[in-house]
């Protein structure tokens, strides 16, 4: 169904007549009889009833004009937007990112960009790699700051990657700990402690990019959130695998290690915009305070 039979529909709808529609529309009386006809033909049911004065609404016209009017006006909402986008003058910037982006990464580098852009709507959305890159190709973000492990990349042939940096990842432990004196340690040096966790499943966590063959951590606490999980840690419930991002939400009973070079691991942080939008001002915009709050952490 095009929109141009709907605005025809609701120019009639509100004028209550084909000839008052037509001189708004700019169109022949029989155009604008045309249109309507393809339109109840599409929808197999009549939409006017003719009356001396003009056109009225039937059951099912009045059925339809809430939902053309609500389809029209988004479209032009839609048009406004990306009309003001272009220009950096107004609309709305949306991003998604994952939980620890969203601790310290994305709010400076979004920040940024409102303070040189004001009148740029932005909106942030919180959550995990693969439903956020759903959001993006779905058309309800404009950017998704995304992570993946080395030698894997999240996203499609659809997806633009710009790589912001690697993200090492430490240990946490509580201060009472008998490790937490060392600068670094092994992952085989935790064997007999509690791990807290993201999954109750270490491979579908973020060890499954650190484990060491063989190595098979106890999960005894899962927690999604990283308050909860430096929460657990500080109060001696366990130890966790923390991404550099969020060391800025450590308790001051929380001590973090680094992980011997044999077992450091990193995950990829990447931006990712739909193929070939990346160079649309408010995106391209975006994209730089990304890439320059990435290397002034």
């Amino acid at each position: 169904m095009h929109t141009e039979l709907l605005d025809v529909f609701r120019t009639v709808a509100r004028t209550g007549s084909i000839t008052a529609a037509a001189r708004t529309l700019g169109f022949t009386q029989s155009a604008v009889s045309r249109q309507i006809g393809v339109l109840e033909t599409e929808l197999g049911d009549r939409l006017f009833d003719r009356v001396p004065r003009g056109v009225q609404l039937t059951d099912a016209g009045r059925g339809l004009l809430p939902h053309a009017e609500a389809v029209l006006d988004r479209l032009a909402a839609a048009r406004s937007e990306l009309a003001a986008l272009r220009g950096l003058g107004g609309g709305t910037l949306r991003i998604g990112a994952f939980p620890t982006a969203v601790a310290a990464l994305v709010p400076r580098a979004l920040a940024a960009f409102r303070q040189a852009h004001p009148s740029v709507r932005v909106q942030l959305v919180e959550g995990r790699t693969p439903a956020l890159l759903d959001r993006l190709h779905a058309g309800d973000a404009d950017i998704a700051v995304v992570s993946a492990p080395p030698g894997e990349t999240p996203g499609t042939r659809r997806t633009d990657l710009y790589r912001l940096l690697d993200e090492k990842l430490l240990v946490a432990v509580p201060l009472t700990h008998h490790l937490a004196r060392r600068r670094t340690v092994r992952l085989a040096d935790l064997a007999g402690d509690a791990f807290i966790a993201g999954s109750a499943t270490a491979e579908e966590s973020l060890m499954r990019a650190t484990l060491p063959p063989g190595f098979r951590p106890r999960v005894d606490i899962v927690a999604a959130d990283w308050t909860g999980k430096l929460g657990c840690v500080a109060a001696g419930l366990g130890v966790a695998l923390v991404p550099e991002l969020a060391a800025r939400a450590r308790p001051a009973d929380v001590v973090l290690l680094r992980l011997h070079r044999d077992d450091a691991a990193i995950r990829r942080v990447y931006a990712a915009t739909v193929r070939g939008r990346g160079d649309t001002p408010a995106v391209a915009a975006a994209l730089a305070c990304l890439r320059d709050a990435a290397r002034n952490p």
